[in-house]
């Protein structure tokens, strides 16, 4: 296991061991540990809803839940030498799910929130790698643990940036969930007011579900502030692409990662995004190219990713085409940088073989597609 350890008690909500993670984007908070670049780290995470849902708990109950104690991460971790400009890769070496977790509908959250406004819970036991349970019956889902929330610390700049553009953006009606103090973690009025809440995903990361984040993937996160400061939270046992209810099988996890700097790559290539690459063996669903015989792609997958954000620095309520299009456009820059080919012979390349991928359409209001190039068609 990895020398760096955090550990979180998972009886206790966050607030009550605050020096471990927190529940908001900001810069100024402290990390929870320090390390060089390739480095690994053990995280403990608890739930993403800080354990307010238990056995006991039923649908009757989901009234009660204090939103504002959503996605308790663990972290920071300040990467030694990671600056602006450069790019955190994330390996993720090992995701251990807790045995038990759950789904919910939430009245007001959710891709069809107009249709469902009954609260409903779904209590799963997890084992042998499968989950099952009493409110689904004759139901097996297969596990593939993931964490549905990994992202860095945006710079002050940047989230005066976001803050402003999705004022902006509820203004004129859009679903935005702004910054509030209430049930923030740290509680510093300075920080606990101002800071990013978690439920959308942002350059930065945070909370974009993307389901083939599995152990042996690597993320790629643009660095904005000095040390990076990654934190992760928010496990998922299993979760179909889209977590259409704005559930998945929600669990608590160990996450040990490596974190490699890649100094400066962040502006030679341009990215403002995060990708990720896939090893062949670890997609999960992944589309991409097949043998002649069924066997998987060998080389894996390189995936980019698009938001619900327009050129011009605004932004757009759950618009699913806006988030495909910078996927794509984020995948023709990469593969005209990654393989000396020009715009044009990128495009028509995306157009043969990569696969655009819903990964959610409920973390409001920025709707997550990726982009994924399968890497076996490339003869070199």
């Amino acid at each position: 296991m990895a020398h760096n350890h955090i550990h979180v008690d998972p009886a206790l909500p966050l607030v009550r061991q605050a020096d471990k993670g927190h529940n908001r984007w900001h810069p100024d908070i402290a990390p929870a540990v320090k390390i060089a670049s390739g480095s690994s780290v053990e995280m403990e995470t608890l739930d993403g809803l800080d354990g307010q849902i238990t056995a006991r708990t039923t649908a009757a109950d989901l009234a009660g839940v204090e939103m504002g104690r959503i996605h308790p991460l663990t972290g920071p971790v300040h990467v030694e030498g990671a600056e602006p400009g450069d790019l955190l890769a994330v390996k993720i070496e090992k995701i251990i799910p807790a045995s038990r977790g759950f789904t919910m509908i939430m009245p007001g959250f959710g891709f069809l929130r107009d249709l469902f406004a009954t609260p409903f819970l779904v209590h799963w036991e997890m084992e042998g790698g499968f989950a099952v349970s009493p409110q689904l019956p004759g139901v097996r889902i297969p596990g593939a643990p993931f964490m549905g929330v990994m992202g860095v610390a945006p710079s002050h700049a940047l989230l005066q940036k976001i803050t402003a553009r999705e004022a902006e953006l509820l203004g004129r009606g859009g679903m935005v969930m702004p910054p509030d103090a209430a049930g923030a973690v740290p509680t510093e009025p300075g920080i606990a007011s101002k800071a990013m809440r978690t439920i959308a995903p942002h350059e930065t990361g945070g909370n974009f579900d993307i389901k083939s984040l599995t152990e042996g993937a690597t993320l790629y996160l643009p660095v904005q502030v000095p040390g990076a400061l990654f934190s992760v939270g928010d496990a998922h046992f299993a979760q179909g692409d889209g977590e259409s209810c704005g559930t998945a099988v929600e669990t608590s996890a160990t996450f040990v990662a490596r974190f490699d700097v890649l100094k400066g790559e962040a502006t030679r290539r341009r990215q403002n995004d995060p990708s990720y690459a896939l090893p062949g063996h670890a997609h999960h669903g992944a589309p991409g190219v097949h043998g002649a015989h069924g066997t998987m792609p060998s080389k894996g997958y390189y995936a980019t990713t698009g938001m619900s954000l327009r050129g011009d620095g605004g932004a757009e309520s759950e618009n699913i085409t806006l988030a495909a299009r910078n996927a794509l456009v984020n995948m023709i820059d990469y593969i005209a940088d990654a393989y000396s080919f020009s715009r044009e012979q990128a495009y028509c390349l995306a157009s043969v073989a990569v696969d655009l991928r819903i990964s959610q359409v409920v973390d409001v209001p920025n709707m997550t597609v990726s982009a994924v190039l399968p890497l076996d068609i490339f003869e070199r």
